[in-house]
This record gives C-alpha cells, sequence and structure tokens, in this order.
C-alpha cells in the first residue's frame, strides 16, 4: 500500500550543503502554515481556506535566539556528539530507548539547520540515520519491539529526514520506514480515537501517549503520507470529549482531569488536528498560562517533556502568546544545563532531556516544519 501523497518535496544533493538549508528553510515557511490547518479537510484540499502570512506579519515580535541560548545550543550539540555510542545511536546508559534517544538526537541537531552527510557532524548524524533504518529494515513488523512512544518519536525523525540527506539512495528507505511506521500507527488507534502503549487497537487510550503519536502523524502528513480525515476526527473526538475537563481547562492522563504533560500534549495535539480556534483549545492554553507550578522544575514533574509540546502549542497559538512563554521557558533551560553542556539530571537517566531542551531552545530557527505555525 503506497500512501504518500503527491506533494512535493526537495532533495538533497552532496554537493550543495548551503542550498539545502536555503530550500529546507523555504519549505518550512511555505509548509509551516498549513500544518494547523485542519488536517481533517486533507482529502478535499480545495475547501480549506488556507492562508499565509507574510514574513514581516509572521515574524513581528517573534522572539529571536539570544548569544547565550546559542552559546547552550552549541553546548548541548557538543555533548550529544560525545556522548553518541559506538553504534550511532543514543540511549540511556543501560542502551534503553535508543529509537526515541536517536530519533530526539537527530532533531536537536535538525533544528539548528544540521542533516546526516553535510558539514562537521555530519558522519556523526549519518551513522544515527543508518541506525534507526537498520532498526526498523530489521524489524518484521516495523513496530522495532518498541512502545508507541517511540514509534511516535521515530516517524517524527523518518519526516523530517526524508528528502534532505546526502545520499539520495537513502530516500527510498526513509520512504519505506516511514511508511511502515505510519500504518503501524493507523491500525492501532483505539475506538475511542487515542492510543496507548502497544501498538494494537484494544490497548486502551491515553493522553500522553496520544498526543506523542499524534504529532507524529501529522508530522508526516506534511512530509506526504496520507492520513485519512476519520483518524483526525476520532482523534478529536477522544482529546475533546475524553480527556479534557471542563473543570480544570485541561487534560487529564486516562479520562478527565488535569497534569501539566497531558495538557501540554493534548492542546498542541488538537491544533494540529485542525481545532486551534476552539473554545475548549483556549481554556487548555490558559490553564498551562496560568499554573504556578509550569516554570518549576521541582514542581513540574515532567518538566521537559511537557515543555517540549507546550513551546510548540504557543507557536500555534500566536505571536503573541508564543513572544511572552519563549523568554520564560529560554532562561529556565539555560539555568539548568549542567556543566557538561547536558540536562541530564543523573547518571542513569532518560535519553530525552538534553535532546528535547536544544529542541526547545531552537525554536526560533523555525527549520522544522511540525514545529511551526
Amino acid at each position: 500500500m503506497n500512501m504518500i501523497s503527491s506533494k512535493p518535496r526537495y532533495f538533497a544533493t552532496a554537493s550543495c550543503s548551503s542550498m539545502v538549508l536555503y530550500f529546507f528553510t523555504c519549505l518550512c515557511f511555505f509548509t509551516g502554515s498549513f500544518i494547523a490547518a485542519s488536517l481533517a479537510a486533507q482529502e478535499n484540499p480545495a475547501e480549506v481556506p488556507f492562508t499565509l502570512e507574510s514574513p514581516a506579519a509572521a515574524e513581528a515580535e517573534a522572539p529571536e535566539l539570544t548569544e547565550e541560548a546559542e552559546k547552550a545550543i552549541d553546548r548541548g550539540l557538543k555533548f550529544l556528539i560525545s556522548s553518541q555510542n559506538k553504534d550511532g545511536s543514543w540511549s540511556s546508559k543501560d542502551g534503553g530507548y535508543a529509537i526515541a534517544g536517536t530519533s530526539l538526537g537527530l532533531m536537536a541537531f535538525m533544528v539548528e539547520g544540521h542533516f546526516p552527510g553535510f558539514g562537521k557532524n555530519g558522519d556523526a548524524l549519518d551513522r544515527a540515520k543508518k541506525y534507526l533504518l537498520k532498526r526498523s529494515k530489521d524489524s518484521p513488523t516495523g513496530a522495532m519491539g518498541v512502545k508507541m512512544y517511540e514509534i511516535g518519536l521515530f516517524t517524527i525523525a523518518m519526516s523530517e529526514l526524508w528528502g534532505m540527506t546526502s545520499d539520495p539512495d537513502d530516500n527510498k528507505e526513509i520512504q519505506t520506514a516511514l511508511e511502515r511506521a505510519v500504518e503501524i500507527i493507523l491500525r492501532s488507534q483505539s475506538p475511542l480515537g487515542g492510543w496507548r502503549y502497544a501498538p494494537r487497537p484494544d490497548a486502551g487510550q491515553d493522553t500522553s501517549v496520544t498526543a506523542m503519536v499524534f504529532v507524529s502523524l501529522a508530522s508526516a502528513r506534511e512530509a506526504g503520507v496520507l492520513v485519512p480525515t476519520e483518524t483526525i476526527e476520532r482523534l478529536t473526538g477522544y482529546l475533546r470529549d475524553q480527556a479534557w475537563d471542563e473543570r480544570t481547562g485541561g487534560f487529564g492522563y486516562q479520562g478527565k482531569g488535569y497534569t501539566i504533560a497531558c495538557t501540554a500534549g493534548g492542546v498542541y495535539a488538537a491544533q494540529l488536528a485542525g481545532n486551534r480556534d476552539t473554545e475548549w483549545v483556549s481554556a487548555a492554553l490558559n490553564s498551562l498560562e496560568n499554573n504556578p507550578k509550569m516554570f518549576s522544575r521541582k514542581d513540574n514533574g515532567h518538566f521537559y517533556y511537557s515543555h517540549y509540546y507546550a513551546m510548540q502549542a504557543m507557536v500555534q497559538a500566536g505571536e503573541e502568546r508564543y513572544a511572552k512563554w519563549y523568554p520564560k521557558i529560554r532562561d529556565s533551560l539555560i539555568s539548568l544545563q549542567q556543566s557538561n553542556g547536558s540536562w541530564q539530571e543523573k547518571e542513569e537517566d532518560y535519553p530525552h532531556k538534553t535532546p528535547m531542551a536544544i529542541i526547545i531552545l531552537g525554536t526560533p530557527n523555525r527549520y522544522i516544519p511540525v514545529y511551526q505555525r
């Protein structure tokens, strides 16, 4: 089953690394404004009132990277290079979460405009890319023996890598891996419209996994992969009717309630599904902005995970909210960076914190389409 739409992609060649960044930046500008438009109308694109903001209007009040933020990102990327495993992956110390760690690691470099096969980090990124492709190729089902969180992050990485590597022969492998991952996600959606840890529809659903998985579908769709209207409608139904709580204004983990991480992830997924201007999405955004625990590392237990979503939700919400939010998380992350350049807080830590911190700090670059408005 060929799930790739006719939407064009730009493909890189090894002799023009400067052109890659030019074309990719252009791609980001022209496609970024589409991703949060109603995905549900993708099968009838003529009915969608797409609008492109002019560069001046879109960037009028957008915060820029400060020198301190650039230095923090650079230190973080150097840490990632120094901590990369011999097989090209990034993982926890015991080798766990390698699919998630490697996918996020690649995206941390891509948010700064670095791609496999190009520049001083090209070889390291090429090894990371090959690691992910080998894991997919060696998996009979394409699920790679991991949970839906990691499949989602893998899908985002493949979506953003497709057409942006130095070896054109990689593009077919990336397309195949991406198609297989999307097929797994689509057939694993629960009857209520969400996803849970196991890649099967009878596994249930929770807002945390659902958010990660749907963001990955939005990224794949932006790359040209078909995401059925029914999938998006069921996702919206789950978030609005099963997870969003009118009393708290936010989203619960399983059912109604409130957690910071689920509210941040839920509102971002809802925006990408075409619900950006609804009252319930606006209420969730307000709850994040007014939560006194949001920027407290001590009180916000899933600090990096929640801000990974919240930052992008504020981008989707418009320049005013984004301009107020970014400086707060930027300064928080700079203060939390460790002396070795990482954001790892203990030796045996999950591998997501450092790349997520870099992705958040690099938001003003707007190199990755799924992280744009």
